[in-house]
Parts: structure tokens; C-alpha cells; sequence
């Protein structure tokens, strides 16, 4: 995915999210992340959220979803969690996002052309439901929070990639929060970056200067 980046998009929900949680004591994670998903446009944003969690992040979502007049949808593993997560947002922010219920293998089947998408490293499973995910062909962006709290300590952002058809372009650790763990993916059929997988073809090209009488041989 070519990152368009939109400093005003970007900046005015960063600027609605900062408002939007006041009421939260947390260190700028759904703050970042808005201004991110509304600063490249993300068309589908996905996230998982676990009963009892903590919702600053998701109202950040909601809010870049709303400055680019996308989807943005929750993943949550029960009907508890769905009540919960439910009566949260409406209660912190006045917001009604969409909700889907079960487990990702279901979920993800839904959820076609991710292109930014959010998920918490407490959750056990946050490394399936990235294998899981069906991205956008152009690309996305994908998104680890409490990076520093992950349960499965030899993660890598490859393997949960399928390196046949797409690539890792870049990672980053963010020191924001407890940690976040970003990664870009390469559109569907990207090259893995060691070299182009199709070979340019040269040709050469004869050009006869008429006034010297010289043969000019160049290469294209």
C-alpha cells in the first residue's frame, strides 16, 4: 500500500480524539493511533477488545473513522464482551461503533480488505487473529498494543505474514503506552525487497548521426 499521508486528516482527530478521552489518564496510544488510521485513510479499521479492557483506543478508532468516513469495527469474543464494550463507549463518548461477536477464524471470514487494524498483545490469541486477518491487496498497516506485555515472546511480524504473496516493508517499536509493535505490508504479489522479481528487459537502440556519419549505439 502506497502510504498517502494527510497531515490534516491526521491532525484534526488526533486533535477530537485528545478531546474525546479527557476523561482517561492513559499516555497518548489513542491519540497515535487515530491520527494514523485517519492520516493514511484506512478504508476497513479493525480491532479486538476483551472484557474489562480499556476503551481510550477504540474511541480513537471511532474517531478517525469518522473524519474519513470509513468502517471501523470492534472484534469481540462474546456476547458479555459485546454488552460490555457497548454500554462502555456510549456511556465514555457518546459512540455506537459496529460490534461483531466470535471467534477469528468466523469473525475475519467478514472482514474482507483490512487495511489498518489494532490488536492487544494480552490476548493470548492476538497472533492468530493477525494470521487470520484478510487484508486490502494494496496493503496495511497492522498495529500491536501493550507490545510489552506479549505473551508469546518469539513473535515476528513474519510469521504471521504470508510471505508468498506479500512482504514485510517495515516495522517500528513505538515506546507510547506499554509498547507498540507496528509493521506495514506490501500489497498482494509485492516484491520480498532483496531485489525486483521481474528483470527490466534492456534493449539496444542504433542511431546514425547524418551530419558527422557516426553510429551512436545507446542503451534502454
Amino acid at each position: 500500500m502506497k502510504l498517502l499521508w494527510s497531515p490534516d486528516t491526521a491532525t484534526k482527530a488526533y486533535i477530537d480524539t485528545v478531546r474525546s478521552c479527557q476523561v482517561f489518564n492513559e499516555s497518548g496510544v489513542a491519540e497515535l493511533v487515530s491520527a494514523m488510521a485517519a492520516g493514511w485513510n484506512a478504508k476497513l479499521i479493525v480491532e479486538t477488545w476483551s472484557q474489562g479492557g480499556a476503551i481510550a483506543t477504540s474511541i480513537g478508532l471511532e474517531v478517525a473513522s469518522r473524519h474519513t468516513c470509513r468502517r471501523h469495527v470492534c472484534v469481540v469474543s462474546d456476547e458479555n464482551a459485546r454488552s460490555e464494550f457497548i454500554t462502555a463507549m456510549k456511556e465514555a463518548a457518546d459512540m455506537n461503533p459496529e460490534v461483531l461477536v466470535g471467534e477469528p477464524e468466523e469473525v475475519m471470514s467478514e472482514l474482507v480488505g483490512i487495511d489498518f487494524m489494532v490488536v492487544d498483545c494480552k490476548r493470548k490469541d492476538y497472533a492468530r487473529v493477525l494470521r487470520q486477518a484478510r487484508l486490502n491487496q494494496r496493503g496495511a498497516v497492522l498495529v500491536c498494543k501493550n507490545a510489552n506485555s506479549k505473551s508469546d515472546s518469539g513473535f515476528r511480524w513474519r510469521s504471521v505474514i504470508d510471505c508468498g504473496s506479500r512482504r514485510v516493508v517495515r516495522t517500528v517499536f513505538l515506546p507510547v503506552g506499554k509498547g507498540i509493535d507496528m509493521a506495514h505490508v506490501s500489497s498482494c504479489g509485492g516484491n520480498s525487497g532483496s531485489g525486483s522479481s521481474k528483470v527490466e528487459k534492456k534493449r539496444w537502440i542504433k542511431h546514425y548521426d547524418q551530419q558527422s556519419g557516426e553510429e551512436h549505439v545507446i542503451r534502454k
